[in-house]
């Protein structure tokens, strides 16, 4: 996909970012206290709290991660959608008002306000710092994404470009000009997704959606199978020349050759048939060609389009409702879009492959996570359910929100308001990622660029709007994680842990200097992990949260037998246990280690159903081994 940049699309980007970083300069004028720098001074209207939460979580993974993921695989990518709400109940009955009466700047306070321990200062301030930095990584892999087809700029420079402009918001005014840009980001991003749905429904469905031109409809090519016996193929049309054919776990993949030109089918044993492929080779010399091109000559398309409608291969719906559109859609037949690596010579090749799927599979679960598969299967999708469902109530840049409000009631009420504005977004998700499934607008080496690329197709000005929303979206999450970080390093670890007894002060300076550290690593991490989903790296940011943050929470709330030690031990393993699932499993292998064809130690991609069980067991063990000493202790 060649991204061209747009002058139009560039002036309202600035304009956004000039007025983040205004805001930015307002607040920083009247922050001069460590509780205004950590927790805007405690005094956010519940009301307004309640959008920044839902700035604050609405992040990459929601806008661009969930919505690539519902246009390549349909019903499952939605499921993070519900797996992400369902825990905004664990945090609305169990923890809202609680944190508030517990804490004052940070969640180390929360765990530590009935102990006073230096261990439970230094193991949760480390959790803190490692769930942020989990969490960080896909908002700058979503930042690297957005600029390629804003600026036409290559991705390490968004990563650059968001990393500076965060740490000016938060080194200047901290909590107070955070939540205000998570509260004008959170109510942009929920009114303009509406008009996008809006847009898509007035649109409706077309087997050959019109991109004004700007995108062109391809006409992927079909022959016939004369014969095909092992790797021995045959065709009846004799102006192409069968070069090398390969039986893949997933398909069989020819490689042909016309007039000098090289082309990948699939083999559709089935139909007797074979589907032109979109492919892309890494030669040796380290060049990437684009269906034998360079990058330039766009000769890589969008795609994605119904099949069929109602059974009509040149079918068109006009303007539909809500319930309509989905209705359509399970009636009809949808391409979607599958991916094998082969080796061709000394090259790799990645084949893109088109599968038709009934729109029936598409709105129900089964195309990403086997509900019917292997026992691995299932387990690892009930993981990642338990850890999106439990790490909500456990991330610590949306647990210190609680401190921006005045009153635990006000805590509550806010936390209210996220649930409403949190669940129209998501079910609005739903819409957006259908809309780019049946659209013709998924680049399918960038699923994340989904949401941005529906919107282009309804013109330049949507386009640059949803980009400035989604970059600020980026902006809101990123600075509430990097203040959730400074406040780890100078409150939890500087003030308390190492009883530097910091003044106020030297506090807000110590805070801004860490979020000046905690945003350049965040940047050297975004550029590494580029490669991956943004809803798929934060589905290991809640489990790592879940695993070593709720068990902690929740029994220093609801069990009175609970010690220092036992607090410090379950946050301990539950860190070290999902993140070495985390590290060893096949995904990480496979997507981070580039070890593709190196079986992983590990079973499953997603560890909350055995490390959060597992940090349960070691509080309530070591506690119990260890009360009699707390008794000693207190006296």
């Amino acid at each position: 996909m060649n991204y061209q940049a747009s002058p139009w699309a560039i002036t309202i980007f600035l304009f956004f970012v000039a007025s983040v970083l205004a805001i930015s300069y307002y607040f920083a004028r009247r922050t001069k206290s460590a509780e205004g720098y950590f927790a805007a001074g405690g005094s956010i209207h519940w009301s307004v709290n309640g959008v920044a939460f839902a700035g604050d979580y609405l992040s990459a993974a929601s806008f661009l991660g969930i919505c690539g993921m519902i246009a390549t695989a349909g019903y499952d990518g939605f499921l993070y959608s519900i797996g992400y709400l369902a825990g905004w109940v664990v945090a609305l009955f169990v923890v809202a008002e609680p944190m508030k009466r517990m804490g004052k700047y940070t969640f180390t306070d929360a765990l530590d306000s009935k102990f006073n321990s230096k261990g439970i200062q230094l193991i949760a301030a480390i959790s803190t710092l490692l769930v942020s930095m989990f969490y960080l990584i896909p908002q700058m892999v979503g930042a690297g994404t957005l600029v390629r087809p804003l600026f036409g700029l290559p991705h390490w420079a968004g990563v650059l470009m968001v990393g500076a402009i965060v740490i000016i918001i938060v080194a200047t005014a901290g909590m107070a000009s955070t939540t205000y840009v998570q509260f004008l980001k959170g109510a942009l991003l929920i009114i303009f997704s509406l008009v996008i749905v809006f847009l898509v429904l007035f649109n409706g469905l077309s087997t050959k959606p019109d991109q004004g031109g700007d995108v062109p409809y391809h006409e992927f090519i079909r022959l016939e199978i004369a014969s095909f016996e092992g790797e021995n193929l045959s065709l009846e049309d004799t102006s192409y020349s069968v070069k090398n054919v390969w039986n893949t776990k997933k398909i069989g993949i020819a490689k042909l050759e016309r007039e000098g030109e090289e082309l990948f089918f699939s083999i559709d044993k089935k139909n007797n048939a074979l589907q032109e492929c979109l492919f892309v080779t890494h030669l040796q010399d380290g060049q990437i060609l684009y269906n034998g091109a360079p990058k330039a000559d766009e000769r890589f398309f969008q795609v994605g389009s119904l099949s069929d409608i109602n059974g009509d291969k040149n079918g068109e719906t006009g303007t539909l409702n809500l319930f309509d559109f989905t209705g359509t859609i399970k009636n009809s037949n949808v391409t979607l879009w599958g991916k094998e690596k082969v080796m061709d010579g000394e090259n790799t090749v990645e084949v893109y492959f088109p599968k038709q799927v009934s729109g029936k599979d598409v709105l129900r679960p089964g195309l990403k996570f086997k509900v019917e598969g292997t026992t691995k299967d299932k387990l690892d999708f009930a993981s990642l359910m338990l850890a999106l469902f439990c790490g909500t109530a456990a991330l610590p840049h949306i647990l210190i929100r609680y401190y921006t409000v005045p009153t635990p009631a006000d805590a509550r009420k806010s936390t209210i308001v996220a649930i409403a504005s949190i669940g129209l977004f998501y079910v609005l998700t739903l819409y957006m990622g259908l809309g780019a499934m049946t659209n013709g607008v998924i680049d399918l080496t960038n699923d994340n660029m989904s949401a941005p690329l529906l919107a282009k197709s309804f013109g330049i000005t949507i386009f640059a709007i949803i980009s400035a929303i989604a970059f600020a979206t980026v902006l809101g999450t990123v600075s509430g994680l990097i203040v959730a970080s400074s406040g780890a390093v100078a409150h939890d670890l500087m003030d308390r842990f190492f009883n530097m007894k910091l003044s106020d002060k030297a506090k807000v300076r110590a805070g801004k200097i860490s979020a000046v550290v905690v945003g350049c690593i965040a940047m050297v991490l975004g550029i590494l992990f580029k490669d991956m989903n943004v809803s798929f790296l934060v589905g290991w940011a809640f489990a790592v949260a879940a695993s070593a943050n709720l068990p902690a929470i929740l029994m220093i709330l609801f069990w009175k037998k609970t010690t220092a030690k036992g607090v410090m031990a379950s946050v301990a393993v539950g860190l070290v246990s999902s993140l070495t699932i985390i590290l060893l499993s096949q995904n990480t292998f496979n997507d981070v280690y580039h070890l593709v064809n190196v079986k992983s130690p590990m079973p499953i991609s997603n560890p909350a159903i055995i490390s959060i069980p597992l940090s349960f067991i070691t509080l309530v063990v070591v506690s119990l081994l260890t009360k009699k000493e707390q008794v000693v202790e207190n006296g």
